[in-house]
């Protein structure tokens, strides 16, 4: 597939390869590009500017449906291309797919819904017979990068909102998964003009970074790990920066808690594109009078889980993306066993799968819990009542979302009002997202808020208008 500069579909003799990562077959090639085609695209975006500026918002919102009646239409094409290029089952490929329709059509009624204010000025010194209202503008170019795990619905997130409030864009797609983005490209390309939305495909040292030093660029949109997010924020200068980041995503459960519904949500949590998703459930933290209990039924329900190829419906776990993430995912869990935890099923990789695992007596302190593990595992960990439970909770650097599993209202405020985390839900999963909630976290987890109408917000500036209107 080619990318998209100015309203052309370009190719280049250098190409990168696209791997299916259940079987490492080759599914496509995409253009190697170079930081001079990334500087080729922002300016194609700069030049773009005043052409979506002179759009009426009616025509914008218009177009934005348009392009969500298109994505409906292909939802099988989308979702073959999410499951070859990310190894994500089917299903899940599907799920992506409706809610990317879905997340459009949000953006679209947003574009008709970006209003300015009247400020009182006679409220202060010298303000008596002037009139002032705000205006909410357009940034310019936004620039975009996104990774493998969700290649439609994380561009979908950065682009919708960026051409509701008329900006331009520039997205850089994962090279591991960029089929998905491109494709959308060539869909909403017949709805906006030239320029408008330009997709990049090449590496994070060339494109990346060319979009985040360039001049040019007013905000940069970024969802991926600590530390290429870290770089972007000290590189940014003085672009807008939203950054969506890593997470470590605690699942409480106390002893008064519903454990069918617990144990559902651990499994839905963990296991979710096998784990690799920010705000899989990655750790959990059970009380010691009902862990168990917990244990015995989540490892019961994680043995019935169907591992396999993506493409088939029946499968439930596919792949990690490669199998670098395999090895890592199997060297954090080994060196888990090392330190004493108790595996209670999987464990086990074969290439670039791994079988979705339950670890027992884990402590804080083992690598499997304080860093992020991008995989299909399940730690449990055994605390002493709620007031231990927040605090392991908040013991790591991340603070994306979180999860309690409690019938006591007590303790789920509590928990709501402690813990150090960007959203809290309380039973219920924290792989729980819609796609018009405020997203985002707090610490290393990032910086900013998605969600559509956040995301509009954030992709505009605000400007005051003064009328001197007499005394």
């Amino acid at each position: 597939m080619d990318m998209l500069i100015n309203g052309n579909f370009i190719d280049l003799d250098e190409k990168i390869s696209v791997f299916n990562p259940a079987n490492n077959e080759l599914i496509d090639t995409v253009p190697f590009a170079t930081r001079k085609d990334a500087k080729d695209a922002i300016n194609a975006a700069n030049a773009a500017k005043k052409s979506l500026e002179n759009i009426s918002s009616r025509k914008i919102s218009e177009a934005l449906y348009e392009v969500s009646q298109e994505l409906s239409r292909e939802l099988d094409d989308f979702a073959r291309i999410i499951s070859l290029e990310s190894g994500k089952p089917i299903n899940a490929a599907r799920d992506e797919v409706k809610r990317s329709v879905e997340t459009i059509k949000l953006a679209a009624e947003e574009s008709k819904r970006i209003y300015g204010e009247t400020v009182p000025l006679d409220a202060g010194i010298g303000g008596k017979g002037f009139i002032g209202f705000t205006l909410k503008i357009p940034l310019g170019v936004v620039g975009a990068i996104i990774p493998f795990n969700y290649p439609l619905n994380l561009g979908v997130h950065k682009i919708a909102p960026a051409l509701a409030a008329k900006n331009s864009v520039v997205l850089k797609p994962s090279i591991q998964a960029p089929l998905a983005a491109l494709k959308l490209a060539e869909v909403m390309n017949q709805y906006f003009p030239p320029g408008a939305i330009n997709v990049v495909t090449g590496k994070g040292s060339q494109v990346g970074d060319e979009l985040v030093v360039n001049e040019l660029v007013n905000k940069i949109s970024f969802t991926g790990s600590v530390e290429t997010g870290t770089m972007i924020s000290q590189k940014a200068a003085m672009k807008k920066v939203t950054l969506e980041l890593g997470g470590n995503d605690p699942l409480i459960v106390l002893d008064d808690a519903n454990l069918d519904e617990a144990v559902l949500g651990a499994v839905r949590g963990s296991y979710l594109n096998a784990g690799q998703v920010c705000i899989a459930v990655k750790r959990l933290i059970v009380d010691q009078n009902v862990a168990d209990e917990f244990a015995e039924r989540l490892t019961r329900e994680t043995n019935k889980l169907n591992m396999g190829n993506p493409l088939s419906p029946k499968t439930d776990v596919g792949p990690l993306i490669d199998e670098e993430a395999a090895l890592l995912v199997e060297k954090t869990v080994n060196d888990a066993l090392k330190q004493g935890a108790e595996l209670l099923c999987g464990g086990q990789r074969d290439g670039n799968f791994y079988t979705p695992t339950v670890l027992d007596k884990v402590t804080p302190d083992m690598d499997v819990v304080q860093n992020e593990t991008f995989g299909p595992i399940s730690p449990i960990i055994r605390v002493n009542g709620i007031k231990e439970a927040i605090m392991v909770a908040n013991g790591t650097r991340y603070g994306l979302q979180a999860s309690i599993f409690t019938e006591n209202i007590r303790h789920a405020l509590k928990a709501a009002r402690e813990i150090e985390a960007g959203s809290v839900m309380i039973n219920k999963q924290s792989t729980y997202r819609t796609d018009n909630m405020p997203f985002g976290g707090f610490k290393m987890s990032g910086m900013g808020k998605e969600g559509i109408k956040y995301a509009v917000e954030d992709m505009t500036r605000t400007k005051l208008i003064v009328l001197n209107a007499g005394n």
